[in-house]
């Protein structure tokens, strides 16, 4: 009862949709963000940062919003119209809605298609779950790999596999981190 209890209330404009990530993640992923033209975003939740990503976009840009948006108990996902809306605010760009896992929606005919100057991976902080979606996306980024929840104690999956896996990968370069999020840079 709780979810549909916040959607109405977002819908009576009450509840105020801000980006997962803190302050200080928030403005490294908007830095690194400004201007690209192929963005996907995997873990898109109540679309907070979705709209901040679209914002700063190139105004030409496309975003792929990526997230499975599983059925609550009621039989739906709140989550999904609260994204949907938060992200129809900004005029920026153009969002394409992808409902899957970040793997599944990297086989999407539509995103094997593209190469994207920016991706972030804010979905399943476990172990497999980076591993999976890291292997996934990582053929299909041309520049910025963003990641959040690889910083921090060595007992979070998300944290091993990017220690151990990820910032060893000589093709990509560590270039700034903020918290718990680490921006990667494709070599040239």
């Amino acid at each position: 009862m709780n979810s549909l209890l916040r959607l109405l209330r977002w819908r009576l404009g009450l509840v105020t949709i801000p980006p997962w990530a803190n302050p200080e993640e928030t403005a490294c992923l908007m830095r690194h963000a400004t201007g690209k033209h192929r963005l996907a975003e995997i873990g898109v939740w109540e679309g907070g940062t979705t709209r901040m990503l679209k914002s700063v976009m190139s105004p030409d840009g496309i975003l792929y919003a990526i997230d499975p948006f599983p059925h609550g108990r009621l039989g739906f996902s709140y989550q999904r119209p609260i994204a949907r809306g938060e992200t129809s605010r900004v005029a920026n760009g153009q969002v394409i809605w992808i409902r899957a896992t970040g793997a599944a929606a990297a086989r999407d005919p539509r995103v094997a298609a593209e190469r994207f100057d920016f991706v972030f991976i804010d979905s399943d902080h476990s172990f497999e779950g980076l591993r999976t979606d890291w292997e996934a996306w990582e053929p299909l980024a041309s520049d910025i790999i963003a990641l959040h929840d690889v910083i921090g104690p060595p007992g979070n999956g998300s944290v091993r596999f990017a220690h151990q896996h990820i910032f060893t990968d000589a093709r990509f370069d560590l270039c700034e981190t903020a918290g718990s999020l680490a921006i990667l840079k494709r070599g040239r």
